[in-house]
């Protein structure tokens, strides 16, 4: 536990002030909350001893002063200390979304999306619940123990020591349940996961679900994952239902043992009739607190599984990050890779891969399924990071540079498109806040986008959806290339981006490409001799390494596997007239 609050106090601690106050509120409330039955045992007694009535109705209008004096600080106390535990939880959220957007594709390849989703918000609240209303809890029904022990210390030591016959009992009761409780939190929470990820995955891939006819099969999955959690919330369900009443039984012992051993007390003359009440009364005070501790006891096994499960995320550091003294980012946009490896999990994708391009030139990759074309490109804005060898840019190491820097000079565009669920004006500005209609526009027009635009009912603002499921398979490849367009980048990469649209519209993108390139450095990669047959250099991957290297006349002459290529698809081209 000392663990977990020791975790916490980075975020607490900003808010010290406020936590002192709240426990100021604290200790004032339980001050006058045990001020409430010394007024009772002094209004009986003093009735008992034939004082005059005007006396009772002066400790009458006591007990209703004290009581509203307590109301106004217990009030004070929940809004100050569950305020700041919802302060806590929103710096804590900001701080795991800030850490998960830093991290590498390393950290997503071993993480799903669900679990990720389930530590961002149900683990996070059972944190704020344990720093929040545990934690006042705890305090109150400490600090109401002490004082109302205190005082019955004062009154009558031995009934007191009576009264705590069952404390032992209590404490291991506790420690118990509270040791299964957490490890059935923890469970329960890793189920959860399982079924975010699920959902989330089923959510995403619909179509897919739809097409394969597998709607029933997925219902059966979920099914599965959902009665597995539910048998585990009820076996919490179950600890927590002994848990309770062993707690109230230990606790109405306690009351049976005051009135008994009391009340003997009372008759032999050793205790006023006064302070017999009062100790019932404070009895009755202590029954919230004891209650209250098998709640805050739980509520802290539950805190303490989840904030080890958000620490495990906030720990996690990315892999590529900027030196400690990154260079200025180069006015050229010449590219060399210098025996470029890379591997993962000891398999080597790119092998002493050599490489060079020109700034101001568009070069062109092909090659096989799997040969390392898309893994040669990730390498220039480290979304990857060579094993070995090294990537230049204007003759400085890329490893050297602040990744923001160099990725803000590239435009990437990925195998996968991916649009976000908000205007397609929004996407094609997405990281150029400062974009205007008319450069949104002209983007879309060179990426052959502007036609299908006019077409829709709202134009630019018209909402593509989740994942943009509302445009076809090449109007979002046109949309991501129009947002790359945007950036005005020195470096543009398109990762078989124009795979989804058919070859006049894929001529007309490309035209513009040309007519807009300037001084930027353009790689494509594709499948299609159609894509690449311009460019200024065509290069062809097999295993990782560079096996063919020309303009496409050079390739063709030279008969290997581009020529092959060229060959298959000009007999497809054939085949699809007759």
């Amino acid at each position: 536990m000392t663990k977990a609050f020791k975790s916490a106090w980075p975020y607490l601690r900003k808010y010290k002030r406020g936590v002192l106050l709240g426990l100021g509120a604290l200790i004032l409330k339980d001050i006058a909350g045990a001020g409430i039955p010394l007024l009772v045992r002094s209004g009986i007694d003093a009735v008992t001893n034939k004082q005059p009535l005007s006396t009772l109705y002066w400790f009458c209008l006591g007990l209703v002063g004290v009581s509203l004096f307590k109301g106004l600080f217990q009030y004070w106390m929940r809004v100050i200390l569950v305020g700041i535990s919802r302060d806590v939880e929103y710096d804590m959220r900001n701080d795991i979304f800030r850490n998960l957007v830093r991290l590498n594709h390393d950290f997503y390849s071993r993480y799903r999306t669900g679990d990720v989703m389930a530590r961002a918000t149900n683990d996070l609240n059972a944190v704020r619940m344990m720093l929040g209303p545990a934690v006042m809890y705890w305090a109150e029904t400490s600090l109401t123990f002490i004082l109302a022990l205190s005082i019955m210390f004062t009154v009558d030591w031995q009934l007191t020591l009576w009264a705590l016959t069952p404390a032992p009992v209590v404490s291991v009761v506790v420690m118990v349940f509270g040791k299964r409780i957490h490890d059935r939190f923890e469970a329960i929470q890793e189920l959860f996961s399982d079924i975010s990820s699920r959902v989330q995955e089923n959510l995403a891939g619909v179509r897919v679900i739809r097409a394969y006819v597998q709607e029933d099969a997925e219902i059966a999955r979920f099914e599965e994952l959902n009665k597995r959690f539910i048998a585990q919330n009820l076996k919490l369900a179950t600890l927590s239902g002994l848990f309770m009443p062993l707690l109230q039984a230990l606790i109405g012992l306690t009351f049976m043992l005051v009135l008994g051993v009391g009340g003997l007390r009372l008759m032999q003359g050793k205790i006023s009739l006064g302070s017999f009440v009062m100790f019932n009364t404070f009895m009755g005070m202590l029954v919230w607190p004891m209650i209250a501790f098998g709640w805050v006891v739980n509520l802290m096994q539950r805190g303490k599984a989840s904030m080890s499960r958000i620490q495990e995320y906030l720990q996690q550091e990315p892999s590529i990050t900027a030196p400690a003294h990154p260079k200025a980012m180069p006015e050229t946009a010449d590219i060399e890779f210098q025996a470029a490896g890379l591997s993962f999990e000891g398999r080597a994708v790119l092998d002493g891969l050599a490489l060079q391009i020109p700034a101001g030139q568009t070069i062109a990759i092909v090659g096989r399924t799997g040969s390392g074309k898309s893994s040669l490109v990730q390498l220039i804005p480290r979304i990857y990071d060579v094993t070995s060898g090294a990537v230049l840019i204007g003759g400085v190491d890329v490893r050297e540079l602040d990744p923001a820097d160099l990725r803000r000079q590239i435009g990437f565009v990925p195998q996968e498109t991916f649009l976000f669920s908000s205007t397609i004006a929004e996407n094609i500005a997405f990281g150029v806040e400062s974009a205007t209609d008319e450069e949104v526009r002209e983007a879309a027009a060179i990426a052959g986008l502007a036609h299908d635009i006019e077409e829709f009912p709202d134009g630019f603002q018209t909402k593509v959806g989740e994942r943009g499921i509302t445009l076809s398979g090449g109007q979002k490849q046109r949309t991501a290339i129009a947002r790359a367009l945007l950036r005005k980048p020195k470096i543009l990469i398109l990762d078989d981006a124009l795979s989804a649209v058919d070859t006049i519209t894929e001529e007309r993108i490309l035209h513009g490409l040309r007519n807009q390139s300037g001084s930027r450095t353009t790689i494509l990669i594709s499948h299609r001799v159609s894509t690449v047959r311009d460019a200024d250099c065509i290069y062809v991957l097999d295993e990782g390494r560079v096996v063919e290297r020309g303009t496409h006349a050079e390739l063709i002459a030279t008969g290997g596997y581009y020529a092959e290529l060229h060959q298959k698809q000009l007999l497809e081209e054939e085949l699809e007239q007759i």
